[in-house]
């Protein structure tokens, strides 16, 4: 099977980070876009980062970069990222897409893959072995778009609220909820960066 699609949610400001864009803040050196864009390429056929800011700033960073769906009071969260990529990887012939967010920079390897072997008709999220489920770590079904494009002009705006709509479902992945960490803040940084240390 042709492995699906790939997106980098990048469209967070990183505000509680006190810094630069979020996509652009280091973690051992390296900017956690190089890191999601390293892990996610290669489990993907084709891979994009959506962004809400001049897409300049990415030059030779990331691959495609496209702009999250716009809509009235700016911008929009994730659900605004999922939308364009699947709009993206609609006009190039894509059934599936995987979505990861910037700021997760220790997601399972192979995650792509699990998701994709339960593929079905609504979306498939990443789901901890702890039980916890992260909807923006999701494998979304093309055919999916029409229905989110609805709820989004509608107001929608949370992925989960929006993937239960659609008949989503988890499929739980060998991994501990460290694994999907999210580096928000300064504190987590530094926790990264100690994961980090102890990994390598």
């Amino acid at each position: 099977m042709t492995p699906p699609y790939g997106l980098v949610l990048a469209g967070g400001e990183g505000r509680r980070m006190g810094g630069p864009q979020k996509a652009l803040v280091r973690l051992g050196g390296r900017t956690l876009l190089d890191r999601a864009v390293a892990a996610l390429g290669p489990q993907v056929t084709r891979l994009a980062v959506s962004w809400n800011g001049d897409p300049a700033d990415l030059a030779g960073l990331a691959p495609d970069v496209i702009a999250d769906a716009p809509a009235a009071g700016g911008r929009q969260g994730p659900l605004a990222g999922v939308i364009a990529g699947l709009r993206w990887a609609g006009a190039r012939g894509a059934r599936l897409l995987a979505t990861a967010p910037v700021d997760a920079p220790f997601l399972p390897a192979g995650w792509v893959a699990a998701l994709a072997a339960e593929a079905g008709p609504g979306p498939v999220l990443a789901r901890s072995s702890a039980g916890r489920v992260h909807p923006v770590v999701a494998l979304w079904p093309v055919s999916c778009l029409a229905a989110l494009e609805a709820d989004f002009a509608a107001g929608t705006r949370g992925v989960m609220a929006a993937a239960d709509r659609l008949g989503g479902r988890p499929a739980t992945l060998e991994a501990p909820e460290e694994a999907f960490m999210n580096v928000n803040t300064p504190e987590d940084l530094r926790r990264a960066e100690a994961m980090l240390g102890r990994r390598d």
